[in-house]
């Protein structure tokens, strides 16, 4: 038996084996012209065999960027696009710098953090009352997310005195606003909208 695991390894497996064999074959003719018509033949098949993505701008590039990558960049004729080069399809991606950061409140995330930092460097005391309070809904948002049972305005506002180290506080009997009450309210006020509009269309 022929199996599939004894034959050399396919350079770009999504397109099969018998594709890979008309690339190969393709290497063998010798007339230009005759390799070109058999290219283009190739990339004709190549893209019936994805007819989900012809509306994608660079479809037909990379098709014949496969076909230059499958033949081992041998294939001799003039290619209608400029080609990748081949050292760079070996190469590894540079390394994605992490953030080594140590964030205490990491459920908040980072942006919470800095927010807190410039709230601190704020002169106006009207307008620091103001992002404090933006940040203080911010952060209900977030730790909905993670614990729905244990989210208190007084929670919220014990982490941002810890995490501004007592530098921003809220006043006593402050409440944030609850931004799902906000949502269902604007959900309702929304379909009684279209409920009045419809029975004006009917009438």
């Amino acid at each position: 038996m022929d199996y599939n695991s004894n034959r050399k390894k396919l350079v770009l497996p999504e397109y099969g084996r018998h594709i890979q064999k008309m690339v190969n074959h393709a290497l063998t003719i010798e007339d230009r012209e005759e390799r070109k018509k058999s290219a283009q033949t190739i990339i004709s098949v190549m893209g019936n065999m994805f007819p989900h993505l012809r509306d994608v701008s660079d479809f037909k590039h990379k098709l014949w960027d496969h076909l230059a990558i499958m033949s081992d960049f041998k294939l001799d004729i003039d290619f209608p696009y400029e080609l990748p080069k081949r050292e760079n399809l070996y190469t590894k991606p540079e390394r994605v710098p992490y953030s080594d950061r140590n964030i205490r409140f990491r459920h908040y995330g980072s942006l919470v953090d800095q927010l807190i930092k410039k709230a601190i460097e704020f002169e106006d005391e009207e307008l620091k009352k103001q992002l404090v309070m933006l940040i203080a809904a911010h952060m209900k948002k977030a730790l909905y997310q993670w614990n729905k049972d244990s989210v208190t305005d007084d929670r919220i506002f014990d982490d941002i005195k810890r995490m501004s180290n007592g530098k921003l506080f809220v006043e006593e009997g402050t409440v944030i606003p609850d931004y799902r009450e906000n949502s269902y309210r604007n959900r309702k006020k929304n379909q009684q909208k279209k409920r009045n509009t419809n029975k004006k269309n009917i009438s």
